[in-house]
Parts: C-alpha cells; sequence; structure tokens
C-alpha cells in the first residue's frame, strides 16, 4: 500500500533532495520557472482583488476570508503544476546545512529565481491592466490602488515582521505539500497555511510584486524607488528570515541532526 504522507524526518531529507535539485538548475530554467511562478502567484492576487471588491460593503472579516480562500491557488500552481518561487526556495538552507549545497549555488537560484519571480508578476500585470478587466473608478480598480499605496505606506519595521511570519507559513505550506503524496492532499497543504497569511495581514514578497505594480499601473502614487525601499527590500528580508532561517534552522536541529547521531552509533556499533 503506497504511503500517503511522510513523516518529518522524511520531509526534511526529501526537502535536502529537493534543495539539490533546485541548486543544480540550469540558469534559463530557474528563470523561466520563477517567470511562472510569478504569474501563478499573481494569478491568486488577481483574485483576491476580484472577490474583495464590494465585500467591504458587507463585512471586512468576510471579504479578508474569502480573498484569502481564493489566493493559494497560485502556490498550488507553483507545487504541482512546476514552478520556482523564491519565497519557497528559501527552505534551500536546509541542504546548505547538510553540506550537500555550496552557498554560491543557493544564491545563485535566489537571485535568478526572485528575477524571474519579478518579470513575471509584473508581465502578469501589464497584461491584466491592458486586458481592460480594470475600468476607472470601478471597485476593482480603486480597491488595487488601495492595497499599493498601503503596502508601500508601511514602516520598514512593519513591513519586516509581517514578512517573517507570511513565509514562516509559505514554507510550511511547502514543508506539508512535500509530505503529501497525492495530489488532493497537496492541495490542502498549500490551502490552509497560505490562506492563514493572507487573512491575516503578513507579506509576501512575490505576491507584493504584483500588487503594487498593478496599483501603480492603475494610477497609485507611488514611485519604482518607493515599491523597492519601502516595500520590497524590507519584506524580502523578512520572508528570509522566516523562511530560510527560524523554520528550516528549527527543522535541522530537530530532525536531521539527530538522524545523523543515530547514524553514527550504527556505524561504530
Amino acid at each position: 500500500m503506497q504511503k500517503r504522507i511522510l513523516t518529518p524526518p522524511e520531509i526534511a531529507q526529501a526537502t535536502i533532495n529537493a534543495g539539490i535539485k533546485k541548486a543544480n538548475l540550469p540558469t534559463l530554467q530557474m528563470i523561466l520557472l520563477g517567470i511562472f511562478a510569478g504569474i501563478f502567484i499573481g494569478f491568486g492576487a488577481q483574485a483576491d482583488i476580484t472577490v474583495m471588491q464590494t465585500l467591504k460593503n458587507i463585512d471586512v472579516g468576510l471579504m479578508k476570508f474569502m480573498g484569502a480562500a481564493v489566493f493559494p491557488v497560485g502556490l498550488m500552481l507553483v507545487v504541482i503544476a512546476g514552478a520556482e518561487l523564491f519565497t519557497g526556495n528559501n527552505l534551500m538552507t536546509l541542504a546548505l546545512m547538510d553540506k550537500r549545497i555550496k552557498l554560491n549555488q543557493m544564491l545563485k537560484n535566489w537571485f535568478f529565481v526572485y528575477l524571474g519571480n519579478f518579470i513575471g508578476s509584473i508581465l502578469l500585470a501589464v497584461v491584466v491592466v491592458k486586458s481592460g478587466f480594470y475600468k476607472v473608478d470601478a471597485p476593482a480598480t480603486q480597491l488595487a490602488v488601495k492595497i499599493a499605496t498601503g503596502k508601500v505606506g508601511l514602516t520598514f519595521s512593519q513591513a519586516f515582521f509581517r514578512a517573517i511570519l507570511c513565509n514562516m507559513l509559505v514554507v510550511l505550506a511547502v514543508w506539508l505539500a512535500t509530505g503529501a503524496t497525492d495530489v488532493i492532499s497537496k492541495i490542502f497543504a498549500c490551502w490552509f497555511p497560505i490562506m492563514l497569511f493572507v487573512l491575516s495581514g503578513y507579506e509576501h514578497s512575490v505576491a507584493n510584486m504584483y500588487f503594487i505594480s498593478l496599483g501603480k499601473f492603475l494610477g497609485a502614487q507611488v514611485t519604482w524607488g518607493q515599491i523597492w525601499i519601502k516595500n520590497l527590500i524590507p519584506v524580502t528580508l523578512g520572508n528570509i528570515v522566516g523562511g530560510a532561517i527560524i523554520v528550516p534552522v528549527v527543522y535541522y536541529l530537530a530532525y536531521v541532526v539527530p538522524a545523523k547521531g543515530k547514524e553514527k552509533e550504527k556505524a561504530k556499533a
């Protein structure tokens, strides 16, 4: 009988193996799959805006939940269809700590995947705006502009700490999806943590690439310099702390180190 779910130590090892594969991807593949991930996350962000545009007139909590309920489709596409997402790839530090990849390999992956995510997000925002979905003064347009302005209006510390919490949940979603062995389980593994981070108002660097650029194209009074300095840089740093340090370090110490200790004991025996 096929095993339906991996144990946490097995997930840790599978994540290390995935990190090795990601570190050895050709540069072009990193960029192309990074572009797709930016588009996929943008699809979820676009659905989020569409659902929320008029629900604020009924109930703010319901509005946030409904938006959060559709946003996770982005990570589902990344995990199941296949793409390279910077925030999920923060888990590559497990392979780095295990000395299975080199620092320069990990940083190369992060750089080109992040670049691809940015390109994909901008491309989707341009296509959506050019497609005529957003009419002048329509509720969806007003909401998109408000979201972009609000994100750029955060202080550095607000953006940074919200981003830490965000990517803890994102990499945990990837962690759970890695432990799932069938498509339905992977969908649920992605849905709950991602829904939770969106509902809670945390900050995701790749999602913000779409949200803020879309708002800018629709008339939000923000500059590219503000987008990077006021949001993307602090959010990216916070995402790295949450997804590349906190979660991987804890799980490495909890699951990988003890397993190595047992292997050494067996070897001595």
